[in-house]
């Protein structure tokens, strides 16, 4: 052995921040000096491009090997000897860096909305040869390692090279897709971290298996596009809500895969006459039962069901039947499993240091810091992501409101005031609307909503004029009013008339999705059907009465799974849903009434026209409380384009039930719940009633607990 520099032992002991100082091609005096780290090796040749082959001399007996190339040059390849096998490969660390300086540049600046086709792990040719480039982010790094069952897991084999402002990379010759692979890596203080998954990786192991696999995503299909237009204010937009891991299942209680989910979900939406498709996060997460809003993979769809591949083809299933496709995404916190995002560099990288910031009281998990340009661009360019990738339709943010506000859910003097003093979390307001100004300007086909609890103004409105800049915003008020008033018993809704009213007076002042989501369904709370009082028919006819309120009520809709056929009990992740229960009519009644409220919210104008538009909304019966009737007219662009909605909330029958309409003439009842074929006691208007009279009013038979529509005939 021969003495060796200090750097030489920080190669052998895995501690070197910059391996290209020392291994690989070297100028020394017109002469290349090759130095190679091989663990386990006991011969190494190095073979130029002339074919010229020398020995390389070992240095150390921990694999450090030394030689001279006869020709000069700086292409060559290593021929390695472990026992009795000869293995060629590719030294990794004769390459070229991969990131340019423009690249560092964007990066720094934080104005690259694409840097997945940078960080990660790629597939690519680099002079000629084949292999994988791989960059992390971990400024704060002394040493990073890429680590995979292409290299033992052995972080001495693979260090990286730092870039910029700590951007570390490394090209890995002859690793090839379907590689599992993590980032080793030594914090600030020398201390060793628990072993990385990729934050960019775009497909993961199953669970409880943390490794990131790599895939060449540039080669999934791309799905078709959703129809034109479909997001639009002014069409109808009626979303199914589902979670894929217990829509159906299989066999001995397994998950469909995506296969399985694209050739019955996309159908089964369609023929329920729903618009959209809304998928629970599909970013893979460890835990089943966070439902995937505690993800660990922000750009890899959960490997519970399948490859990335497969997922594109559920999305291109659902596009083909005209279904467009909205994802939820989670960027306000990730939990802080050991592989995930924590404390990733031995710092805290994606999070606030101080827990008063960076921890979420309520769920146990990291918040993002919004104030780092880097981590605002990883989650700009993630939300991005899926609408190139997957040409998925658009994203709801799940939590906007624990983003808002720096106290949410803390306690007095357990949170940190804004610069200002103030409450509101400057940073996550500006990251809102720097995420709603790309995704729209990027995509203008797609749309955003956001899951907002509070009474923030201008959500939905644009962020050139003080608002978030969310296509959609979900009505929660509207959801918490009207499932308090339905399941109170009739005797005493009289009480609580303005539940039902006070919705109206902001009805116009957001761009509303009246939301009832899975999280009405669980913890305690019952199914839709559970919140109804009275006994079995008043439990269906209220439900019914309901679902149709919901319907003729201004706002775009959505419905979790489930809910379409009155599920008795409360959502079980772990189990299919209960579809055995279409067996029974009263439960058959409640899905052909959802078929058929969409087909009525669809083929009607004046129901969607003007959702989120004042101008489409009449109140014309406010004041009936003893009876717990209400009437309205929905109205659309045409002025003949008008819709009659009556709900009545009491048990009891009504005869010559008077209602001023625009229109004299006949005035067709076009949808009725109590209809005998919903399992109702079919009382109604016999398909018809005549306006008549110097100011036009209808005479009309309203059946109880249930709503009529009618509209005027051309």
């Amino acid at each position: 052995m021969i003495n060796l520099p200090a750097e030489a032992y920080e190669i052998i002991e895995g501690r070197h921040s910059d391996p290209f100082h020392y291994l690989g091609p070297h100028k020394e005096n017109d002469r290349t000096i090759v130095r190679a780290f091989l663990p386990d090796a006991a011969r190494v040749d190095a073979i130029d491009d002339h074919g010229a082959t020398t020995p390389l001399e070992r240095v150390h007996n921990a694999g450090l090997f030394v030689g001279t190339l006869a020709n000069g040059s700086t292409k060559y390849q290593l021929r390695a000897s472990f026992g009795d096998s000869v293995v060629d490969l590719e030294d990794p660390y004769r390459f070229p860096p991969l990131l340019t300086d423009f690249d560092l540049y964007l990066l720094g600046e934080g104005t690259d909305q694409r840097i997945y086709d940078k960080l990660g792990a790629h597939p690519m040719v680099l002079d000629g040869i084949a292999g994988v480039a791989f960059v992390v982010l971990a400024p704060n790094a002394r040493r990073v390692s890429v680590v995979g069952d292409f290299n033992f897991w052995d972080a001495r084999r693979h260090p990286m090279r730092v870039r910029g402002v700590g951007y570390w990379e490394l090209f890995v010759p002859g690793v090839h897709v379907g590689s599992r692979y993590k980032f080793d890596i030594v914090g600030p203080h020398g201390q060793q971290i628990t072993q990385k998954s990729d934050p960019f990786a775009f497909a993961a192991e199953m669970r409880p298996a943390t490794a990131s696999i790599v895939i060449d995503e540039k080669k999934i299909p791309h799905p078709r596009p959703a129809p034109e237009g479909i997001n639009a204010l002014g069409k109808p937009m009626s979303i199914y809500e589902v979670h894929l891991g217990s829509w159906r299942r299989k066999g001995d209680n397994e998950w469909l895969t995506y296969r399985d989910l694209a050739e019955t979900l996309p159908k089964y939406v369609r023929d329920m006459g729903f618009t959209h498709v809304e998928f629970l996060p599909v970013n893979e997460h460890p835990f089943d039962g966070s439902w995937g809003y505690q993800p660990t993979g922000m750009y890899a769809p959960t490997s519970r069901f399948g490859p990335p591949a497969d997922f594109a083809a559920l999305v291109d299933a659902c596009h083909a039947e005209g279904i467009a496709v909205l994802l939820d995404w989670v960027p306000g916190h990730f939990p802080d499993d050991a592989h995930g995002l924590g404390f990733f560099d031995g710092t805290a990288l994606y999070e606030h240091a101080n827990p008063l910031q960076g921890r979420h009281m309520d769920w146990g998990t990291l918040i993002y810091n919004y104030g780092r340009t880097e981590i605002v661009n990883f989650l700009v360019s993630n939300a991005l992501f899926w609408l190139d990738r997957y040409n998925v339709d658009g994203l709801r943010v799940d939590a906007v409101a624990s983003m808002l506000y720096l106290d949410y859910s803390r306690a007095a003097g357990a949170w940190i005031p804004n610069k200002y003093g103030g409450r509101e979390n400057i940073e996550a307001i500006e990251f809102l609307r720097r995420f709603n100004r790309e995704v729209f300007g990027k995509f203008p086909n797609a749309t955003t909503a956001a899951e907002e609890s509070t009474a923030w103004p201008q959500v939905s409105r644009p962020v050139e004029f003080g608002g978030l800049g969310f296509g959609y915003k979900w009505n929660m008020g509207w959801m918490h009013d009207s499932l308090n008033y339905i399941g109170k018993d009739p005797i005493h809704r009289r009480h609580h008339h303005g539940q039902i009213l006070f919705g109206l007076h902001y009805a116009f002042s957001e761009n509303f999705i009246l939301p009832l989501s899975h999280d009405e369904v669980v913890h305690g709370k019952r199914s839709i059907l559970g919140r109804m009082p009275g006994d079995d028919w008043q439990r269906f006819a209220n439900l019914r009465a309901y679902y149709a309120f919901m319907f003729g009520h201004p706002g775009k809709k959505l419905l979790f799974m489930g809910c379409e056929f009155a599920q008795e009990r409360e959502w079980n992740h772990d189990h299919s849903l209960d579809w055995h229960l279409l067996e029974q009519d009263r439960h058959a009644g409640i899905h052909s009434l959802i078929r058929d409220l969409n087909q009525l919210y669809r083929g009607t104008p004046a129901l969607h026209e003007l959702d989120c538009d004042a101008a489409g909304f009449e109140w014309l019966i406010t004041d009936d409380a003893d009876r717990n009737v209400f009437a309205w007219m929905r109205k659309g662009n045409n002025p003949r384009a008008q819709c009659l909605v009556v709900v009545n909330f009491s048990p009891n029958v009504y005869r010559d039930y008077r209602v001023r309409v625009p229109f004299p003439g006949k005035w067709r009842e076009v949808l009725n719940s109590d209809a005998g074929i919903y399992g109702g006691s079919n009382v109604g208007n016999s398909g018809e009633v005549i306006a008549a009279g110097l100011v036009p009013e209808l005479s009309l038979t309203v059946p109880p607990l249930a709503a009529i529509f009618l509209i005027p005939e051309a």
